[in-house]
């Protein structure tokens, strides 16, 4: 694995594992803070659609800047958002904290900023290393809530988020030493629409997103309205995570054999079939089985999606070209967590969003057609690259 793909790994595991520990504490929080229930909900719901309209801005400064210094300011300001959890007093300075600092670092240092540094290094060719370094998404997903769970007990809520928070700081400084300078793109913008013709893979994104944000972050909380305590319900995404690992290992090897799009529509499939497993559970040791299932089928497909979305887009503008993707999979996610949280205040559950959700991923499927044939010799390669993608 070469330094870029391995940083990308590191970095993500930060962001990745911060942002989604955040579930693993809405129900010791609210408690400890004498925080309403719904407020650690709220929290994440805004940040979500706090990270959906900056990602136009993120993607100016990674071709201003460079993608290096832009991953490690967002990786700052979310570890930061940790330490600062760890000091408010007041419910206004949670959701601060949280909206602002974590909302923003999480935009900075997750998908966008991962895909147009190594689509910059490898170019075409970053499906793979799109693959391995999302590996780094899974066990972020496998170390923070494991280690969140852990430290309850010992230290307490604010002891967790104190540690966690400075963990990712120390992985930052570090990989502010060994990732290679990079430098922002000066020429002139290119043309509008440099994603015109992929709507279907928006689309599928979109869809991918409004299930994914709302399973992995509301599945502990879930876990405990049907019985669980705190701690057994926030091991549920290191569980999902050893999966998502695996399989993202697993896909990097198919990938040059089979090409995303057959991947994608078996991912997006059983995505279904694990949200059909939530709607209808009554046991919480059955969203063990969700976790896993969920967990292995989801994470795959940000980087298939990003590598369908990169083909003959080149290394120039890229930030620029991808940060539309990037604002429709956010926006989605808020808007899913809020419908998720209007279906529990009327039903009093989660079940009747997931029934929602396998609707979305079969749709999901539909959207994701089948590869191109490949072309003759004489072909024009970046004509067979756009139509391969769009269908």
């Amino acid at each position: 694995m070469d330094r870029v793909t391995g940083a990308a790994l590191a970095a993500q595991a930060v962001s990745f594992g911060l942002n989604f520990s955040a579930g693993v504490f809405f129900a010791p929080a609210s408690g400890s803070y004498g925080l309403a229930a719904a407020t650690p909900a709220i929290a994440a719901g805004l940040a979500v659609a706090l990270t959906g309209p900056a990602q136009p801005v993120v993607g100016m400064l990674l071709d201003r800047l460079g993608a290096r210094r832009v991953l490690l300011a967002g990786l700052t300001l979310i570890s930061g958002s940790y330490v600062a959890l760890a000091a408010v007093q007041q419910t206004w300075q949670f959701i601060a904290a949280y909206v602002l600092l974590g909302g923003l670092g999480f935009a900075a240092s997750s998908s966008l900023a991962v895909t147009t540094l190594i689509g910059r290094a490898h170019g075409d060719r970053a499906g793979g290393p799109l693959a391995r370094a999302s590996v780094g998404v899974n066990l972020g997903q496998l170390l923070a809530p494991w280690a969140a769970t852990a430290l309850f007990q010992p230290v307490g809520v604010r002891g967790a988020y104190l540690t966690l928070g400075l963990a990712g700081l120390l992985v930052t400084a570090v990989l502010a030493m060994v990732l290679p300078q990079d430098r922002g793109d000066p020429a002139p913008a290119r043309p509008a629409g440099g994603l015109r013709g992929r709507r279907r893979v928006l689309a599928s994104f979109a869809l991918h997103s409004a299930t994914l944000y709302t399973l992995l972050l509301l599945l502990p909380k879930y876990a405990t309205e049907l019985g669980w305590s705190a701690v057994q319900a926030g091991r549920l995404v290191s569980v999902g995570a050893v999966a998502a690992g695996i399989t993202a290992l697993t896909v990097a090897r198919l990938l040059g054999r089979f090409g995303p799009e057959p991947i994608l529509r078996a991912l997006h499939l059983t995505r279904a079939a694990a949200l059909a497993l939530a709607a209808t559970a009554t046991d919480p040791r059955v969203l063990v089985a969700v976790a896993v299932i969920f967990g292995a089928a989801s994470f795959p497909v940000i980087p298939l999606t990003m590598a369908l979305l990169t083909r003959d887009l080149g290394g120039a503008r890229l930030g620029r070209a991808l940060a539309p993707a990037w604002l429709i999979h956010q926006v989605s996610a808020g808007a899913a967590l809020a419908a998720a949280a209007a279906v529990h205040t009327l039903t009093g559950g989660y079940r009747g969003f997931f029934a929602l959700g396998v609707l979305l991923s079969l749709t999901a499927v539909t959207l994701v057609g089948p590869a191109a044939r490949p072309a003759p010799a004489t072909a024009n390669p970046g004509r067979t690259l756009r139509e391969e993608t769009t269908r």
